[in-house]
């Protein structure tokens, strides 16, 4: 949030790059899997199943939380405005495929998009321990 409340500009459309996500939730429990089912020296990449582009990201992120949406650069200009490190994330686009981590592991992502983590973030959290911790501190 503190991004889109900054204002700071992402790629136009047509100089956009392909991001991939995982809620840390699902990040954990594909570990987990990974140990106990994944094959010896086995590869796994872990990311939910939405084809999201940096910007469209961003976007709906704004959307969700009612922000407004960030500025729309040219890559030539994202160079001269942004810091290096942002715009090296800016430089790689992958696509990456999950099916062996739905296949071999079995894992059913609980956050299969980012509109669903992103809305998970934005509720509150209704697990036992969410909920003692709040009874605990009112």
């Amino acid at each position: 949030a503190a991004r889109l409340q900054k204002g700071t500009p992402v790629l136009r459309a047509e100089d956009d790059v392909y991001t991939n996500h995982i809620h840390a939730d699902d990040l954990a429990r594909a570990c987990v899997r990974a140990l106990w089912r994944g094959q010896a020296q086995r590869v796994y990449n872990v990311n939910d199943d939405t084809c999201l582009k940096m910007g469209d990201y961003f976007d709906l992120a704004a959307d969700l939380y009612g922000l407004p949406r960030p500025p729309r650069v040219a890559r030539s200009t994202a160079q001269s405005e942004l810091p290096l490190m942002l715009l090296s994330f800016m430089s790689e686009s992958r696509r990456m495929d999950n099916t062996r981590l739905k296949r071999e592991l079995r894992l059913r992502l609980r956050y299969p998009t980012v509109a669903a983590g992103l809305q998970s973030a934005r509720a509150p959290s209704q697990s036992p321990q969410a909920l003692a911790w709040r009874a605990y501190i009112a």
